[in-house]
């Protein structure tokens, strides 16, 4: 508690008690004698009563900004029933990270009305890599026996397991640095997506109550990972023991990375047995106003919107639209998207393409997961 004394009352007090005499012929500065003659000895001036002076108390400084937003996240820890000492052993030395701002912020997007897409073309040569495609079939090769099973089990093609772990990290190579706790946390704060932040770092919290170590929980800027590079709600829900030693290490063991891979997709409804769709012509003269879908799905609007109606492989055929490949049953239901424009590269896309864009909601992803899976099955 500070104190403060008013220095005019001060100074009122002391012209109050001196002679003006003296104050006439006295340097104040100079010093006082010894002890003052007998005849020049006056008797005591009776003591002036001062005025009581209130002390200034000033006020603790509350929190605010990010040291503040780290009381909300306790709070939603406690209720979310999160062990005291792992909220302080984590919650109160969180920084907030102006590196993955920057990152999210600088995020690509048009403005809100804008009807612009950029060509698949580039982003397929980015993705779709002699580098990816080598590594990726050398895996498939050596991993043959286990990706037998995972597809036994979860009914899911295993080169679309294995591409997806080439998409996201390069076959384990890069799989990100960033403390898993301060991202979400940061990002969270941010507030683009509240919600969505709050209850990922809610479950990066389970996942130091389960006994995973902190050190493990390393990622990406936007709060991905491991070798599947999870979200931690996935990592609780779906990580799997894929190479049967009793636990699902996803950040260590690449069986049990292609294991998760494989049941996140069955989860998001990969139907067995059903390719993910195939390359195909289209004629010039195809009515595509007349195919336009009238579904509104729930989620990432703008990518399903460029997706056509719903019609049987035996409907494409009827109205030109080819195979240049292998091709699907008559009966297999398929939509069309043509990424480049018309005139250009086309595909029939099943329902399991729908799965794939669970994974990660963005039609070039799934094209180029797609496409590098093709390759790494063919070996090359």
């Amino acid at each position: 508690m500070a104190f403060r004394w008013s220095s005019s009352l001060v100074c009122l007090a002391a012209l109050a008690l001196t002679p003006a005499s003296a104050m006439q012929e006295r340097d104040p500065l100079a010093p006082l004698p010894d002890r003052p003659p007998a005849s020049a000895q006056r008797a005591a001036p009776v003591p002036v009563a001062q005025p009581m002076l209130q002390p200034v108390v000033t006020a603790p400084t509350q929190p605010s900004g990010f040291e503040a937003y780290k009381q909300r996240l306790i709070a939603a820890a406690r209720t979310a029933g999160v062990r005291e000492a792992t909220i302080q052993a984590v919650i109160p030395a969180l920084r907030q990270n102006a590196r993955v701002i920057a990152l999210d912020r600088a995020q690509p997007g048009g403005p809100p009305n804008s009807s612009y897409i950029p060509p698949f073309a580039p982003y397929r040569a980015e993705h779709v890599t002699t580098d990816l495609i080598t590594r990726g079939a050398a895996r498939f090769r050596s991993y043959a026996p286990q990706l037998a099973w995972l597809e036994q089990r979860f009914g899911v093609e295993p080169q679309v397991v294995m591409a997806i772990f080439g998409h996201e990290t390069s076959y384990g190579r890069i799989t990100g640095n960033f403390d898993l706790a301060e991202v979400l946390a940061t990002l969270a704060y941010e507030g683009r997506r509240r919600q969505f932040f709050e209850e990922e770092f809610i479950a990066s919290l389970r996942l130091l109550d389960r006994g995973t170590p902190r050190e493990r929980l390393k990622g990406s800027w936007a709060g991905a990972t491991g070798y599947p590079q999870f979200m931690p709600s996935n990592v609780l829900r779906l990580a799997t023991d894929g190479d049967g030693d009793g636990t699902a290490n996803i950040w260590g063991s690449e069986m049990d990375g292609l294991a998760s891979i494989a049941a996140y997709l069955q989860d998001a409804g990969w139907k067995r047995g059903v390719h993910w769709g195939i390359p195909v012509s289209v004629p010039a003269a195809l009515d595509r106003s007349a195919l336009r879908t009238t579904l509104v799905p729930p989620r990432c609007p703008q990518v399903f919107k460029r997706h056509s109606r719903w019609l049987t492989m035996r409907e494409w055929r009827s109205l030109g639209v080819q195979p240049t490949g292998q091709s699907l049953p008559d009966t297999e239901m398929a939509t069309l998207i043509e990424p480049d424009g018309s005139q250009a590269t086309a595909y029939l896309l099943t329902g399991n393409y729908r799965a794939i864009l669970d994974y990660n909601c963005s039609n070039f992803y799934a094209l180029s997961v797609g496409l590098l899976a093709d390759r790494i099955a063919a070996g090359r």
